[in-house]
């Protein structure tokens, strides 16, 4: 069982809170150029060129098989590009892989962690990979701790725990080394509303504090109420990118994300036969 509420700490602090705001003082964090990757003959990445700020929370939409997936793990390393070039946290993600991937935190959807450990455990691990000193990295875990609301099962085994204890725990793992970059895929799937409420919070947080966090998501009601920005690709491509008052103005008129949304990747179709047979 998941432990019981406990007041929430603030994030340790890197820097004073700033609100997001995008000018020629910005830091690019995350530089995607003419990225592409191809798999034999198609292309699920197709010439993606975009930045993504310190201080904002950037949201990726997506049909599925849009390449949302495939451009994360370019970003992270975990898939070399065809072509074009990946820079996190000013570092070149191909040319000089540990120190871009040392910049950066990374939640997979679908996270797997080594179920004999123990939230602690995997804690520390995580921090002596990144060369995180021992003691810095003790202080570092019983806060992240304690900000998940894991303190009381931090000594529990991984594979006890329910799936939203185990997402918290991964997002703990990744923040240990406090990166400048955060890429998460579905970050809130199959969380309950207090969960997934803790992490939007956190995230915020991050962002506030001058990260980068990168995220993609299913749910339109959560990007477009928390992201600063937000990309939609489809088909491997880029087909828009921006704030949500930018996006109202690509997208002819809608003022909804969900209709922006469906009108750019041709989804509108589906939303009318959905309509007809409420």
């Amino acid at each position: 069982m998941e432990s019981s509420p406990v007041p929430r700490p603030d994030l340790p602090s890197r820097q004073p809170k700033k609100a997001h705001r995008v000018d020629s003082t910005t830091v690019s964090l995350i530089e995607l150029r003419n990225l592409v990757k191809k798999f034999g003959e198609k292309s699920a990445v197709d010439d993606v060129t975009l930045d993504i700020y310190g201080g904002e929370i950037f949201g990726f939409l997506g049909p599925n098989g849009a390449g949302k997936t495939t451009t994360i793990k370019a970003i992270v390393g975990l898939l070399r590009p065809t072509s074009g070039t990946v820079r996190v946290g000013g570092y070149d993600v191909e040319r000089q892989p540990i120190l871009a991937k040392s910049a950066s935190g990374y939640v997979p959807d679908e996270p797997h962690l080594y179920p004999k450990l123990t939230a602690r455990e995997l804690l520390r691990f995580v921090g002596d990979l990144y060369g995180v000193d021992a003691g810095q990295v003790d202080r570092r875990s019983e806060e992240l701790l304690r900000l998940f609301d894991l303190t009381d099962a931090a000594n529990d085994t991984i594979d006890s725990y329910s799936h939203g204890m185990r997402q918290k725990a991964s997002l703990a793992a990744a923040l240990v080394h406090d990166p400048k970059v955060l890429v998460l895929d579905e970050p809130t799937v199959g969380l309950d509303p207090k969960s997934a409420r803790l992490i939007k919070d956190i995230l915020r947080q991050l962002a506030n504090r001058g990260a980068a966090v990168f995220l993609s998501t299913h749910i339109l009601e959560i990007a477009e109420r928390m992201c600063d920005r937000i990309g939609i690709i489809n088909q491997g491509r880029l087909i828009a990118a921006g704030t949500m008052d930018e996006l109202r103005r690509v997208g002819k008129g809608e003022s909804r994300l969900e209709d922006i949304f469906l009108g750019l990747t041709g989804g509108a179709e589906y939303a009318e036969i959905a309509d007809v047979l409420k």
